[in-house]
């Protein structure tokens, strides 16, 4: 297993546990809140991701891809819709 397999590995189980660089940490610690509590989301958030080394195009991409994991995590809740066997072996 390769240092890269190994941090995925460890990401999975619980990415505060693992060995993310501070600026990656960031921005993980920024998708939960945006999951969990959106609301409390703003500018603030933003510009401690800037200071962490990401640049706004990066940021929006990142708004948009947990945005979009959570619309579909949402419809697929919603409408209790499973996941495919072979989907879930690729989730994990």
């Amino acid at each position: 297993m390769s240092r890269d397999d190994e941090l995925v590995e460890q990401v999975k189980q619980d990415f505060r546990s693992s060995k993310l660089e501070d600026r990656h940490m960031a921005l993980c610690e920024w998708g939960v809140k945006l999951t969990l509590t959106p609301a409390e989301c703003g500018r603030g958030d933003i510009e401690g991701l800037k200071a962490a080394g990401w640049a706004e195009e990066q940021i929006v991409s990142a708004a948009q891809i947990v945005g979009y994991f959570n619309h579909l995590n949402r419809l697929a809740d919603g409408l209790g819709i499973d996941l495919e066997p072979e989907m879930k072996n690729d989730a994990q």
